[in-house]
């Protein structure tokens, strides 16, 4: 029913040695996790991972499946860094959607949530279900709308870069 999403992204590769009396072939590969793939996005950009980068960018990794906003992320992140400051959680938000490694999610309600997408360039965004009574945001990871977009694309030749849909309704518990 949906991809889960994991926790701490880690891109292992085998790395594979032949030996043959013909030839000799040795594959090597780096493993990098979320953290050092954003650095290297930091980096390549121009920016160094401060202390308070670092916190907010815990923070999102330690609590990837839910949807936080500045102020829940400022929250979380004083528990281990007291000095940081509300408008630092602001900045380092707007230069992590800047680099394109975080989401927004805007569900109409003057609140602006955020969650890691470091594939942002390379597919769609998911769907997001949201239940009315209590607020749960469920993620739908499927594409759903690929026919539709297929269609739009035919009929008005118009290339699709990406959609944002948001399905709101009672959740299985809000059911009960």
């Amino acid at each position: 029913m949906g991809i889960i999403k994991i926790l701490q992204l880690t891109i292992n590769i085998l790395s594979i040695t032949i030996f043959n009396k013909d030839y000799h072939l040795k594959i090597r590969v780096i493993s990098m996790t979320t953290m050092d793939i954003l650095k290297e996005k930091l980096r390549e950009t121009g920016f160094k991972i401060t202390p308070q980068r670092r916190a907010v960018i815990d923070i999102l990794l330690k609590h990837n499946t839910e949807h936080l906003s500045s102020e829940q992320i400022y929250d979380l992140v004083r528990v281990d860094c007291p000095e940081i400051g509300l408008a630092t959680v602001y900045r380092t938000m707007q230069l992590l959607d800047e680099i394109g490694v975080i989401s927004k999610l805007n569900l109409d309600d003057g609140c602006i949530r955020y969650e890691i997408s470091l594939n942002k360039n390379e597919c769609h965004n998911h769907h997001h279900l949201i239940c009315k009574n209590c607020s749960k945001i469920i993620e739908v990871q499927e594409d759903l709308l690929e026919s539709i977009e297929n269609k739009i694309q035919e009929i008005y030749k118009f290339d699709i870069i990406d959609h944002d849909v948001k399905f709101y309704g009672l959740c299985e518990d809000c059911k009960k």
